[in-house]
């Protein structure tokens, strides 16, 4: 197919211990971090056809581990009863937003290759990171030449000049940006035996508050039942659910500490985060207890 490519701490003075209370909801899909943080998983690549679409996706996809929805396969094998028609397009272009929503509801990262051509298509798609692949004048097909109206907001506008791998870390970076050790930072110090949906809500609001978290990571692997992981595999687990918001976290290793202490005028707060009753009634003891023991009548 003929393609258009050429080859935190916290800055604040008062160091008092305050808790703060969440207000339930707020990590919820109306919230624009959970907003922002879905559409940079959910990644449509539109344009003409020809314009090098699919390309761009081969290259883009390993470097975000995403699964890749192209259209004309989705078309050869779910859609056959669609035409190219204006309605037809805008229902081929729901249901391909609505299987990408999936994959993003799974917790997976997703890409759509399709020509999408109208702001009725791009409606129907839903809200996602947008690339549009402008690298020629005209596609194949004189009724979709016809139809096209080139997008008004657009994330990444790839143009002519730049090889498929030039524009996949373009969008790599503005998808998936390196953590800044010197920005802001929240600390979360934990032993997270396991990580539970518990302690990533209360992450999630660090990084809504700050912007981003280190989470550390207390080397108590073993001392006793309550601690039966080790380090990577606690690490492995807590990169997973905060798979969404790459970029903005890191996971390190600390001694097994026991006492914070600080001195007067440090340049941070110490504050404990108050999350919902049923977020706060998640207990580690009873997870240990059924990866331990599934039988468990305690449970």
């Amino acid at each position: 197919m003929a393609s258009g490519w050429s080859l935190t701490t916290f800055r604040a003075r008062d160091c008092s211990h305050k808790p703060l209370t969440c207000v339930p909801g707020k990590n919820s899909e109306s919230n624009p971090l959970n907003r922002t943080s879905s559409m940079q998983r959910k990644i449509l690549i539109m344009g003409l056809p020809g314009a090098g679409k699919t390309t761009l996706a081969a290259a883009l996809a390993p470097l975000l581990n995403a699964v890749v929805f192209n259209a004309d396969a989705v078309r050869a094998n779910l859609s056959r009863d669609l035409g190219f028609g204006h309605q037809d397009r805008v229902e081929h272009a729901r249901r391909m937003g609505w299987m990408c929503d999936r994959v993003v509801e799974a917790g997976g990262t997703v890409i759509a290759d399709f020509i999408c051509p109208t702001p009725e298509t791009r409606t129907a798609f839903g809200e996602a990171f947008m690339i549009w692949v402008d690298r020629i004048e005209t596609g194949r097909f004189e009724d979709t030449n016809r139809m096209f109206v080139a997008p008004e907001h657009i994330d990444l506008h790839v143009t002519a000049g730049g090889a498929a791998e030039f524009w996949a870390e373009r969008a790599l970076a503005q998808l998936r940006p390196a953590f800044d050790p010197q920005k802001p930072t929240a600390l979360f110090i934990g032993r997270y035996q396991p990580f539970h949906p518990g302690h990533q809500r209360l992450i999630e609001e660090g990084l809504r508050r700050v912007g981003q978290v280190c989470v550390a990571v207390r080397d108590t692997h073993g001392i006793d039942a309550k601690n039966p992981l080790p380090f990577f595999a606690v690490k492995q687990r807590i990169e997973a659910a905060l798979s969404a918001h790459a970029g903005r976290f890191v996971v390190i290793a600390l001694p097994n500490i026991t006492n914070v202490f600080y001195g007067r005028d440090v340049g941070y707060s110490v504050e404990r985060i108050v999350l919902d009753e049923a977020t706060e009634e998640i207990s580690a003891t009873r997870l240990r207890r059924l990866a331990a023991n599934p039988a468990d009548p305690k449970r």
